[in-house]
Formats: structure tokens, C-alpha cells, sequence
């Protein structure tokens, strides 16, 4: 049940990305030239999510546990540290560059547009030398 859960969740926010225009990736970095031609749309997805999110989340905490688990599993670490810094601004100048983001990013993956096929392609064997790398540390 928890995998039918998760792939509806994932095919209702893919959804939204395309019905917001999130998936293109001249409205993003429209979103993004604050000194040039702004296309302030991008701000009214992000608000209408934090609205959402704060409602939710709220009424979520007050209860016991979640409908298909025993237990939340709720992020512990709150520390900002130099690993959290440097994986932002490495987001961040990629989402900027290529004005997409990995949900997109993935979502845009059935158009086989190259510029997505090469961007998930990217993202995934970067994913695959983090977790090299993170076996190899231990």
C-alpha cells in the first residue's frame, strides 16, 4: 500500500508541475531574471505550496501515526553544515543554468526532448558517484 501511496503522490505532484508551468524551462528561468523580464507566475505556485503545507503539516503532527505506517519519520538533522551549503548552491546554479530541477526534470523525461534525456541522465549518474563515493567513506 505505502508503494500505491507514493506513486500516486508522485503522479498527482507531477501533475501540478505541468498544469503550473514548472516543467518548462523558460518560465523557470523567466521566474529567475529578477533584473530582466521577471515572470512573477513561480511565485504563486511556491506560495500556493507553503499555504498548503503549513495547513497540512499542522493537522498531520497531531496525529499518532501516519495511515499506512506505525511510526513518521520526521528529518532529525537540523544543523546547517558545509556539505547542506555547498549542495545548494551546486542546485542552484544547475536549476538557474538549465532552468529545471530534478521533479521536472523527470516529469519532462516523456517528452525525450535531448536536453532532458541528458539532464536525467546527468542527474543519475551523479547520484550514482555520490553513492560511490559514500560507500567508499565508510
Amino acid at each position: 500500500m505505502k508503494n500505491i501511496i507514493g506513486l500516486l503522490s508522485g503522479i498527482i505532484f507531477a501533475i501540478g508541475l505541468v498544469v503550473s508551468g514548472m516543467i518548462d524551462p523558460n518560465k523557470v528561468t523567466g521566474f529567475l531574471d529578477l533584473f530582466g523580464d521577471w515572470d512573477y507566475a513561480l511565485a504563486f505556485v511556491m506560495g500556493g505550496a507553503v499555504i498548503f503545507n503549513l495547513v497540512t503539516f499542522k493537522l498531520i503532527k497531531k496525529k499518532e501515526s501516519p495511515l499506512f505506517s506505525s511510526e513518521f519519520h520526521w528529518p532529525t538533522k537540523v544543523d546547517v553544515d558545509k556539505k547542506l551549503v555547498l549542495g545548494a548552491i551546486i542546485f542552484g546554479t544547475g536549476w538557474g543554468i538549465a532552468g529545471i530541477c530534478p521533479g521536472p526534470g523527470i516529469v519532462n523525461v516523456i517528452t525525450l526532448e535531448p536536453k532532458m534525456l541528458v539532464f536525467v541522465g546527468s542527474m543519475s549518474v551523479g547520484m550514482l558517484i555520490f553513492k560511490f563515493l559514500e560507500i567508499i567513506k565508510r
